[in-house]
């Protein structure tokens, strides 16, 4: 089992914070800082970690935000120690962006020029959101200026910043309601030379169309017109939600809008009695019974069984198919049953459908049981 991240993040990374402030601010006191991060710090999980020494910052830094946050852009650049090869080593800068956000909300340009810097070397999304929170307007034509800036670090800040779902933060409800404001800023990166841009563009249309799937199909089929590769990719990612969730107006901009004219045979699921960690082969032939050629989007779903007794449908992505007229193709997935950290499994049958351009097709169904004890 791969070592949980937390542990990356242990005392070696304040002790780091204060060899770093300590070089452009010799009044730091860093064994009392060190002791103050320390208590409780082993209990804590990763971000709260990380607003545990920024709390820590701000008790021994100085009082006045615009001195603290001065040292701390100071700090930076200074040697650290911690190996760059650590797969959470940008994570050093988290306490940092924890700061700006809990500190700096009532000092806009300051906390901007330091989130502007920060961002470049970790990440400022999590710290942003707070501003756009409580400025909205300000943090917005902000983010309509940084949408051009030569660091593909701070133009990817617009895009992932406000995100309205954005993983490991709080919600924007705001935006969820009337996300306006921030496809203006998608538009302005939709055709951005980095692909680091571009998946934080097609992310965070894929989070509008959760809660306005009209638009989602909307904004696809206008980006589509006259795309180049680049801004076509970032239209089929945004959408993978939503054809997961079979939605016809995502379906219908990729062209598969239409019901597949197929049949589906000779259906295998094996082992149908499947120990919990093992695998299971799901395999079948689709056959076109039109006289036309077709293409049709295949996908399966496995209906997981929950703790309490209900199910919950996982979506697999297969394969688009060009399907001659008559043509049979047999497709075929391993699934394994082993345990995750994003998905827990319970002993039950669980129901195996084929998608057919998002439409449901029952193929059978496995049981889940537990290991056999000895």
């Amino acid at each position: 089992m791969a070592e949980p991240l937390v542990n990356q993040y242990g005392a070696d990374v304040p002790k780091a914070i204060a060899r770093m402030i300590t070089a452009v601010h010799p009044k730091f006191d860093a064994r009392k800082f060190f002791a103050d991060v320390l208590t409780g710090y082993e209990a804590l999980a990763l971000m709260p970690r990380g607003k545990h020494i920024a709390l820590a910052l701000h008790r021994h830094l100085p009082p006045d935000y615009l001195k603290a946050i001065n040292i701390l852009l100071a700090s930076l650049d200074q040697p650290h120690g911690r190996s760059e090869g650590l797969s959470l080593a940008s994570f050093l800068y988290l306490p940092h962006t924890l700061f700006v956000a809990q500190f700096g909300l009532d000092h806009f340009e300051d906390s901007m020029r330091a989130q502007h810097a920060l961002t470049q070397r970790f990440t400022a999304e999590f710290s942003i959101r707070a501003f756009l929170q409580k400025h909205e307007a300000a943090t917005l034509a902000r983010f309509r200026q940084w949408a051009t800036d030569p660091s593909e670090h701070v133009r990817r800040l617009v895009s992932e910043g406000s995100r309205p779902r954005l993983p490991w933060a709080s919600r924007l409800p705001a935006f969820q309601k009337n996300p306006a404001p921030v496809l203006a800023l998608l538009e302005l990166l939709k055709d951005d030379p980095a692909l680091y841009v571009r998946r934080s563009v097609a992310n965070n249309l894929n989070d509008i169309g959760k809660d306005h799937p009209e638009l989602l199909a909307k904004t696809a089929k206008q980006w589509l017109k006259g795309a180049s590769d680049e801004r076509r990719w970032i239209v089929q990612h945004a959408l993978r939600s939503a054809v997961k969730r079979g939605e016809a107006g995502a379906l219908g901009v990729l062209g598969f809008g239409k019901s597949a004219e197929v049949a589906v045979s000779d259906t295998r699921i094996a082992p149908r009695r499947v120990v919990l960690g093992e695998k299971v082969n799901i395999a079948f032939d689709v056959s076109n019974t039109s006289t036309k050629a077709q293409q049709v989007l295949v996908d399966f779903c496995i209906h997981y069984v929950k703790a309490s007794g209900k199910t919950s449908a996982k979506v697999f992505k297969l394969k688009v198919l060009a399907l001659a007229p008559k043509e049979t193709v047999r497709l075929s997935k391993t699934v394994s049953t082993a345990e995750m950290t994003t998905r827990k499994h319970h002993a039950g049958k669980h129901r195996v459908d084929v998608l057919l351009n998002g439409q449901a097709r029952e193929l059978g169904v496995f049981e889940l049981v537990p290991v056999a004890r000895r």
